[in-house]
């Protein structure tokens, strides 16, 4: 059975209603064979890791083992920040990264910033 052939077989097969939508878009058009979207977790960023690879790499690297909802939301969402390259999340990068200079030339530890 050749492409064409299964084609249609593979239309005649489907529902009234997807045959409705196929018509909509056009036979020709339509390619039941087409190789499906890669997921988002196959994605990779510069360092040649998955966003969850990010996300353990950060707290494998820091030896974080406890921690909040609200701090793991916030690790979370800057690196699916970075993914997407969302410029919401490049202003928090560059001002994480001026603030850090800021704490350094005045001798002051980050954690320090956080104590009470």
């Amino acid at each position: 059975m050749d492409h064409d052939e299964q084609k249609k077989a593979i239309y005649e097969r489907l529902s009234p209603r997807r045959k409705k939508f196929i018509d909509k878009i056009g036979f020709a058009k339509w390619d039941p064979f087409q190789e499906p979207k890669h997921p988002i977790e196959i994605r990779r960023d510069v360092t040649k890791r998955t966003a969850q690879e990010l996300f353990r790499a950060f707290f494998d690297a820091n030896e974080i083992q406890e921690y909040s909802n609200a701090y793991g939301r916030g690790v979370y969402e800057v690196c699916m920040g970075v993914f997407s390259r969302d410029e919401r999340f490049r202003g928090v990068f560059d001002f994480c990264l001026w603030y850090d200079q800021q704490l350094k030339e005045k001798g002051i530890r980050p954690e320090d910033v956080w104590e009470r």
